[in-house]
């Protein structure tokens, strides 16, 4: 250990390790420029869930409150927040989430559809990404969202038992099937488009290699798995 040590501190001194933080002298100015400025959004579309998750954070979608829809008249005013206090950045982020944004699909359009407008008005360019379990994935809103560039984050827990077990449905019944066929439709009509497969493991799948593996052999190369954060 101090041989190694040793070596850290000679390529630290011989300036091996670090460059020179270039902008150190501007930082300040850069902070006072950026203050109050916002770069990215995300919409709570839809505060309620189809799914019934044990691990939910959100408490099935709901956010332990009553459930709701976002209405466009919200969305819209959050975008006119959101531009009004970009500054002088170009580039922009909105995301899609809930609950089940896909919930409230008809809000989700008239909001796409309003970031189009507005970012043409403004000279700004808005990411837009959505966060769905994939139960209402059809071919519809399939093609609606790769025809508007709209990166998906999709979530599957892996392996059918795992995921059975972890991600049932209100009537607590499993949801395997049913996503896994959305989600190799939607992948396959991606046309390039962004999207990542995102799973959640818990104590009961720590061998959770097993579920990117089943993840893989169906058809899913972008994969992202990642520990559930609850109560100790």
């Amino acid at each position: 250990i101090n041989e190694c040590y040793e070596q850290i501190e000679e390529l630290r001194d011989a300036g091996k390790l670090f460059t020179p933080d270039t902008f150190e002298p501007m930082a300040g100015a850069l902070k006072a420029k950026s203050a109050n400025v916002v770069k990215a959004l995300c919409l709570h579309v839809a505060h309620t869930c189809n799914l019934n998750c044990s691990y939910c954070f959100a408490s099935q979608g709901k956010y332990h409150g009553d459930r709701a829809l976002m209405s466009f008249e919200v969305g819209k005013q959050a975008l006119d927040f959101l531009l009004e206090h970009s500054g002088t950045r170009h580039n922009l982020e909105v995301d899609f989430f809930g609950g089940e944004p896909l919930m409230n699909w008809h809000v989700v359009q008239q909001t796409v559809d309003y970031v189009h407008n507005q970012e043409k008005k403004h000279h700004k360019k808005i990411k837009m990404s959505l966060t769905t379990n994939g139960m209402l994935l059809d071919e519809e809103k399939t093609k609606y969202l790769t025809d508007n560039h709209i990166s998906l984050i999709l979530s599957l827990d892996g392996r059918k038992e795992m995921h059975d077990r972890m991600r049932p449905d209100v009537n607590n019944e499993g949801t395997y099937d049913q996503i896994v066929k959305n989600l190799q439709y939607c992948i396959a009509h991606r046309n390039g488009e962004e999207y990542y497969v995102r799973g959640t493991f818990t104590r009961h799948n720590l061998d959770f290699t097993t579920d990117v593996e089943d993840m893989l052999d169906h058809g899913f190369p972008a994969v992202s798995m990642e520990p559930v954060v609850g109560d100790d």
